[in-house]
């Protein structure tokens, strides 16, 4: 009888997020017995924190739905917009096992799928860019489902939720943003808080999940029904090999360190290395103010164990997937951090440096955005802009964590969220903005916005940027001017979702040590260098890939890869 000092398996994952799950539920499914040892007291990494869109080109959902696509194509998007860090072996691997996964999950697992038939890709100048139909998302589900395993569930993130009840981009943030211009939309969101608050009186939290937390959920029923063992609380200390090959690894349980021997090898799915101070300095620039949105625990276990025995980090064009964000401070004292992915795009709102001037343009993918900002940043400067706009744009769209109308606006002037100007000049000294290159920069704006242009940048002028708008404002939904005071203003800074920087894989998940696989080892989600390179390319080329490379890495371990080229 073996000791409670250790425990035997045949795949033993580290990690329970997007990456960790899908890898377990694959290999349960093709009859594996699996671990999933989770650092945290709760399951699903950042993955539940996050909006749990899936880029997954050709997958089935949207080929139902209509969508004509076809690998060839996103071939020549991807080459065109990852450049040098092209890897044709790994993108084939996805491109050609991202359908397979989503049609896996469907059909053997409590995981359904809404299509993103209408988002485009983010590049729409580029050769093979699509315009939809190349993203899914996990639907709601019933946090009742769960049953007791509930409480496995990472809470959602205050700040990217309304009461703690996630919102869904699409239809359901519409109506959100709508509610006070439609009976039906009032209606709709009536009944979804009634039930929210319903359930914050039951249960103590959200049970209408969306977004990741709806994908989460959806997994670990699975997990559950297919025998899949949690152990939550245990992180993973280091690798256990014999000879070559890695046959498990020892994880902290309470006080005691156990050994899991796993006849199939080990996926590190641990996270990435967002909270890693050390590769941090090395890696992000900016470092010191730069704020993430990943889970604390991804402080790079996955990359530390698997370092020690070899294996190697690759290149990307950029360490993390950045996003720009602004400072929350709640009247309890908790500081975090909002991610600024909305309100960007929109008709009447522009983001300016400390000279006043505007720096890109605004309706870019969050990531680039960020990387603009860096590059405009003079070295030795703190990095940070002003997004600007008026008040009443900020009662139609809101701005940052301060929502809409009918939501009250004054608190977050109140504390300092938000700065506020009767005229450009007085918004400008508020914010420590240079006044004579804000009125001179508003003055531009304004000129060429009655006329929906923007020439200094040209917003609206793509698919993606379209989406972001407003389509009841013409002629272009994404440019309005910003004229009627008083005017309102929220810094932001550098932040990530995560990292692009880690293992390098081949194209079945395994790690490279050298050129070689190292038997028994693998990675998936940002323990393994992502396949864009460092590069945005679509929304959900986070989570499309985790799930691809976790679902891969099983089906390598329980010998059901088909590696036919």
């Amino acid at each position: 009888m073996k000791s409670s000092n250790s425990a035997e398996c045949d795949l033993l994952i580290i990690g329970s997020g997007a990456a960790g799950l899908c890898a377990a539920v694959t290999a349960a499914h093709h009859g594996l017995r699996v671990i999933v040892a989770e650092k945290a007291p709760v399951l699903g990494g950042t993955t539940a924190w996050s909006g749990g869109w899936i880029w997954a080109p050709g997958n089935p959902v949207c080929m139902r739905a209509g969508a004509d696509d076809s690998p060839e194509a996103t071939k020549t998007y991807l080459r065109a917009a990852l450049g040098d860090h092209y890897d044709p072996a790994l993108v084939h691997a996805f491109l050609t096992q991202a359908p397979q996964m989503v049609s896996f999950l469907e059909t053997n697992t409590a995981v359904t799928f809404e299509p993103g038939s209408h988002i485009p890709d983010t590049y729409g100048q580029l050769p093979g860019a699509g315009s939809g139909g190349r993203s899914v998302i996990a639907a709601p589900y019933d946090g009742r489902a769960l049953g007791p395993m509930i409480t496995l569930l990472r809470h959602p993130l205050r700040e990217t939720t309304f009461w703690g009840l996630t919102i869904q981009a699409g239809a359901d943030l519409r109506a959100f943003m709508t509610m006070t211009r439609s009976p039906r939309t009032l209606a709709y969101v009536i009944r979804r808080m009634t039930r929210h608050l319903w359930d914050l009186a039951r249960y103590g939290r959200a049970m209408q999940l969306r977004n990741g937390s709806a994908l989460v959920a959806r997994l670990i029923r699975s997990a559950a029904d297919l025998g899949v063992e949690f152990r939550p609380d245990s992180p993973a200390l280091r690798l256990i090999t014999q000879g070559d090959a890695v046959v498990g690894a020892v994880l902290q349980c309470g006080p005691k360190q156990v050994e899991v021997r796993a006849t199939r090898g080990v996926v590190l799915a641990s996270g990435g290395f967002a909270h890693d101070p050390t590769r941090r300095a090395a890696q992000f620039p900016a470092n010191d103010t730069h704020v993430t949105l990943a889970v604390p625990t991804a402080t790079g276990d996955g990359l530390r164990m698997a370092e020690t025995i070899g294996a190697a980090l690759g290149t990307t064009a950029s360490p993390g997937a950045w996003c720009p964000v602004s400072l929350v401070h709640w009247p309890d004292g908790r500081k975090a951090a909002f991610p600024h992915i909305i309100e960007r795009g929109k008709p009447g709102i522009i983001a300016v440096l400390p000279n006043g001037q505007r720096f890109c343009n605004e309706g870019l993918g969050y990531h680039d955005f960020v990387t603009a900002l860096l590059a405009a940043t003079p070295p030795g400067d703190v990095p940070q802009a002003w997004l600007i706009a008026s008040r009443r744009f900020q009662r139609r769209y809101g701005l940052g964590i301060s929502r809409p109308f009918p939501v009250p606006l004054r608190p977050w002037l109140r504390r300092g969220y938000l700065k506020s100007g009767k005229t450009p000049e007085a918004l400008a000294l508020a914010c420590g903005i240079d006044p004579v290159g804000l009125r001179t920069t508003l003055d531009h704006w304004n000129r060429h916005a009655v006329q929906g242009s923007d020439p200094q940048f040209q917003r609206g002028s793509s698919p993606y940027m379209r989406l972001q708008g407003d389509s009841t404002v013409t002629p272009n939904p994404c440019v309005a001017p910003i004229d009627q005071p008083p005017f309102v203003a929220v810094r932001v800074i550098p932040g990530s979702f995560g990292t692009f920087s880690g293992l390098q894989t081949d194209a079945c998940a395994r790690v490279l040590r050298g050129d070689q696989p190292i038997p028994g080892l693998y990675a998936a989600g940002t323990d393994m260098r992502s396949v864009m390179g460092g590069h945005y390319p679509a929304g959900g080329i986070n989570l499309g890939p985790a799930l691809t490379f976790g679902y891969v890495a099983a089906l390598h371990a329980a010998g059901k890869l088909d590696t036919t080229p």
